[in-house]
Parts: C-alpha cells; sequence; structure tokens
C-alpha cells in the first residue's frame, strides 16, 4: 500500500517536474542573441587587388584572389600534393591532440546531460534489515538482573524517498544552458584543433620542401666553388695565379661547406615535427618526402565575406559560445537569491520480517513542501550575481578581440601574398642574374682574365642570391596557407561528432572539389 502511494507521489512530482520545465521558459537573467557581424565589406581598405607580379621578365605565377568564395573543406588539395593528402589524412586520423578534442566534447555534453536530470523528481529506494536485543532491566524493579527477561526482535524497513525542486525561476534551466553552450564551445575547440594541425602540417611539409632546396642550391654552390678551386689549383701550379688566390677560394669552399650541417640539422627536426603531428613516435618517422617541385601554387583564392568569417573562424565561434555560457550564469546568480520551494514524499512499509513487510497495515507515508529564501547574507549572492554579470562583461569584450584579432590575420594574408608575387619575381631575377655573372668570371677565371676577389663576390652573390629565390616561393606557398587558416578552413556546418572525420575529410554539394581548384603555372 506504501509503495502504491509512494509511486503516486512520483507521478505527482514527475508532472510538477514537466510543469516547471515549461515555467523555465521564463527564466530570469539575459537571453543570448548572438552578436551581429562586423558592419565592413572587406579587409583592406579600399579595393583589394589581386597579387601581381608585374611586367617583364622572368615570368611569375599570379594569383586572384575571388571575394566571396566558400573555402573547400580540403583545402589543402589545392597544393596538388599527394604526399600532403596522405600526410594530413594521417594526421587527423591518429594526432593525440584531436582524440582529446574529442574526449572534451563528451565530457561537456554529458555534464549537460548530468545537470538536465534536475529537472525529475529525484527517487531513491532503501530497504534496511535490523535484529535488536533489548533490555528490560528498567522496567523491573527490585528484580535480579539475572531474572530479568531480554527483547529480542527483528524490523525490515522499506522505504521510497521522492524529493523535487521545481524550477520556477529557470535557474537549472539557466544551468543547462550555460553547460550546453560548453558542449558547443567544446566543439568549436575540436574545429580549431583540426584547423591548427591540417594548417601546421601543410606549413611544415612546405618548410621542409623549402629546406630541401636550400641543401640543393648550397650544394650547386660548394660545387662550383669546388670546381673554381680547381682551375685556380691547376693555373698556381703553372704560375698563373698566386697562392693567396687559391687559399681565399679554399677558405670561400670551405665557408659554403659550413653552411650545410645547420640546414641538415634543421631538416633532421622538421621531419620530426611532421612525424609527431602525424600521430607517431619519432623513431617511426613518416616516409612522405616534400620538395617545392611538388607543391603547385593555388591560382584562385577564395575571400570569405565578413560576415562568413565570423560563421566560420572556430575561435570566434567559441568565443560566442563562452559569451553565451557566461550570460546563462548571470541567470543562474540570479535564481539563487530568489525564493526555492521543495516538495518531498516518502512512503514504504515495515514489519518483524521481510514478508511481513508488504501485509496490509505496515505502511507509512510523509508529504512534505518547504520554502526557503535568503534574508541576509552578507551579500554573498549579490556580490556573486555581480561577478557573473562582469564575467559576461569579460565575455564580450573577449569575443570583440577575437573578431578583431580574426580580421587582421585575414589583411594580413592578403597583404603578404600580395608582396609574395613581387618578391618570387625579384627573387629570380636576382638568382638568373647572379649566376649569369657567376658563368662569366668562371669563364674569365679560367682565361686567366680577372682576378679573385671579383671570383668570390660572383660566388657569394649567387649562393645569397639562391637561397633566398627558395625561401621566398616557399614563403608564398606558405602565405597562400596561412589565408585558408585565418579565413577558418572551411569546416562543413554538419560536421558533428563522432563521425567529424569523414565529413571534414569529405566535399559537400556546396563546395568545389578541392583536387579540382586552378594551380597558377
Amino acid at each position: 500500500m506504501g509503495f502504491r502511494r509512494a509511486r503516486r507521489m512520483s507521478a505527482w512530482a514527475m508532472l510538477l517536474g514537466v510543469v516547471a520545465v515549461s515555467i523555465s521558459g521564463c527564466a530570469v537573467g539575459p537571453n543570448f542573441t548572438p552578436p551581429a557581424a562586423p558592419d565592413v565589406t572587406g579587409y583592406v581598405p579600399g579595393r583589394l587587388s589581386s597579387p601581381n607580379p608585374g611586367p617583364g621578365a622572368p615570368k611569375v605565377a599570379g594569383q586572384h584572389f575571388v571575394t566571396g568564395a566558400d573555402v573547400s573543406a580540403r583545402w589543402w588539395s589545392a597544393f596538388r600534393s599527394q604526399p600532403l593528402d596522405d600526410l594530413v589524412r594521417q594526421s587527423v586520423d591518429h594526432n593525440p591532440n584531436l582524440q582529446a578534442a574529442e574526449a572534451a566534447i563528451r565530457v561537456a555534453q554529458y555534464n549537460a546531460q548530468a545537470q538536465r536530470g534536475l529537472f525529475f523528481p529525484q527517487v531513491t529506494g532503501n530497504s534496511t534489515s535490523s535484529n535488536l536485543l533489548l533490555s528490560n532491566a528498567g522496567s523491573v524493579f527490585g528484580a535480579d538482573l539475572g531474572s530479568v527477561p531480554q527483547t529480542r526482535y527483528s524490523l525490515v524497513t522499506n522505504q521510497l524517498t521522492v524529493s523535487f525542486v521545481p524550477d520556477i525561476w529557470g535557474g537549472n534551466f539557466r544551468a543547462v544552458e550555460s553547460l550546453d553552450a560548453v558542449a558547443e564551445q567544446q566543439l568549436f575547440q575540436l574545429e580549431a584543433a583540426y584547423l591548427a594541425l591540417t594548417s601546421n602540417v601543410a606549413t611544415a611539409a612546405i618548410q621542409e620542401a623549402s629546406l630541401r632546396g636550400q641543401i640543393a642550391a648550397t650544394q650547386r654552390i660548394i660545387g662550383i666553388e669546388r670546381n673554381l678551386l680547381d682551375i685556380l689549383k691547376r693555373q698556381f701550379k703553372f704560375g698563373q695565379a698566386a697562392q693567396a688566390d687559391v687559399l681565399a677560394q679554399d677558405a670561400a669552399l670551405a665557408a659554403a661547406e659550413q653552411l650545410l650541417p645547420p640546414l641538415e640539422k634543421q631538416l633532421a627536426q622538421q621531419r620530426n615535427l611532421l612525424t609527431a603531428l602525424a600521430g607517431q613516435l619519432s623513431a617511426d618517422e613518416i616516409l612522405q618526402k616534400f620538395d617545392l617541385a611538388h607543391f603547385n601554387l593555388p591560382a584562385n583564392l577564395p575571400v570569405s565575406l565578413p560576415s562568413k568569417l565570423v560563421e566560420q573562424r572556430p575561435d570566434v565561434r567559441a568565443a560566442e559560445a563562452n559569451m553565451h555560457a557566461a550570460g546563462a550564469q548571470v541567470g543562474v546568480a540570479i535564481a539563487a537569491r530568489l525564493p526555492n520551494f521543495v516538495l518531498s514524499a516518502n512512503g514504504g512499509s515495515s514489519g518483524y520480517n521481510f514478508a511481513q513487510s508488504f501485509a496490509p497495515g505496515t505502511g507509512f507515508y510523509t508529504l512534505a513542501a518547504s520554502a526557503t529564501a535568503p534574508i541576509f547574507d552578507g551579500f554573498t549572492l549579490y556580490n556573486k550575481q555581480k561577478a557573473a554579470e562582469a564575467a559576461l562583461g569579460q565575455a564580450e569584450a573577449q569575443y570583440r578581440a577575437v573578431v578583431i584579432t580574426g580580421f587582421q590575420n585575414v589583411a594580413d594574408a592578403l597583404r603578404a601574398l600580395q608582396s609574395d608575387a613581387r618578391a618570387v619575381k625579384a627573387a629570380r631575377r636576382a638568382e638568373d642574374t647572379a649566376k649569369a655573372s657567376l658563368d662569366i668570371v668562371e669563364k674569365q677565371l679560367n682565361a686567366g682574365q680577372v682576378n679573385q676577389l671579383a671570383v668570390l663576390n660572383a660566388q657569394q652573390t649567387y649562393l645569397t642570391a639562391a637561397v633566398i629565390r627558395v625561401q621566398t616561393e616557399a614563403n608564398r606557398l606558405s602565405d597562400t596557407a596561412a589565408l585558408f587558416m585565418a579565413l577558418g578552413g572551411g569546416w562543413p556546418a554538419a560536421c558533428t561528432t563522432p563521425v567529424w572525420r569523414e565529413c571534414a575529410m569529405g566535399e559537400t554539394s556546396a563546395e568545389q572539389p578541392a583536387d579540382r581548384v586552378q594551380t597558377a603555372r
């Protein structure tokens, strides 16, 4: 009988829970409104001009900014490098930072689900069995204690307790809202980790290609200087060159050879970095190798609209979710200052044995309702509310700072690409001119028509020009990758856990397939 009453109380409390959830639609505290996109039409002052190397030789491929175009989810495929495609896929599958970000999402989601449990009655069951031995000495005056009988009996109590706190002011509603925003923020953190990983892999691969190019250029110079040293030694043997010239050339050769070990060290460390990004130990080095010849410069570069940028960049969306969570905490703080109501029901039965505890007449129940309200707490709850409101102001300022930084990143990448086109052209021209000058000096030296100082100057000029040319070409590729990253990387909006990898690594119908993006030749 007691259990039936308890079940009725539980159903009544659950009904109150549904009512309370509906009431919490008028929850105290501010309702979150997503901030409006910045009222601007571009990222740089004036009209955005595409990178143009300018007329004249040498010929350098140009690039074109496509304003309003969307970034492909597989943006790195625009470089048309199969080793890069394979390494990005491998990194996304095995990088532990992404796995940690996935786990953080699950933690936040479970915390939000746990908070939702407070919308419903909290029901606990308890069954207690006890065996008691009581002394009757106090009830028999003057009797011999040895002859006083004792009372022994067992008691079994089955009890069901229901407790419910109606969410009248929407405090729990706001708490759930805050935790949901935290879970959303963790999803954007996963997007940010994915974007950072793919960008780091692409940039590190380009840097490896740059180092290989610098090593190759240095080795060419070493070969040229060794050949010139042989010429001078031959001329010295026939008395056509001074020993000082031979020693000077030998010193120049040693200086060039001295440049190789630091470059080789950087290359080895770059390989370690790529291996770590792929989620492997350094002893298990990746198979992919990169050089500049295996990268194609994308010709058409998407430039998303500013309104699209705030929707696409994961750090901006994470800052927005943080602002949402902070706003909900204001409602939680306000609700804590208002009266609180608790409904409880306690029902069960008891008997001298387990079977008897279910017999008629052994049931009991208690119904209770209480209301509590803070009267004076030393302004503790008031100051907590003010702290929550200050935290909301802080989150709003942080959001604006993230938006400003995002626009700066895009503007920096656009300006860099505009300068890179001219820098590559100047670097190629300098290398071609320096090589032609060195060829002439080499012929003059072979004929004994030039002094050693001119030879050394020509060698140094060509070495510097060759290395700078490699660096400028690599910088142009890196700045292209930086533009894709600054624009948010093209994460599809439909991508959610747990199948986000397949979604993010694929193509949506609204996107231009990355492997068909035009490249500059």
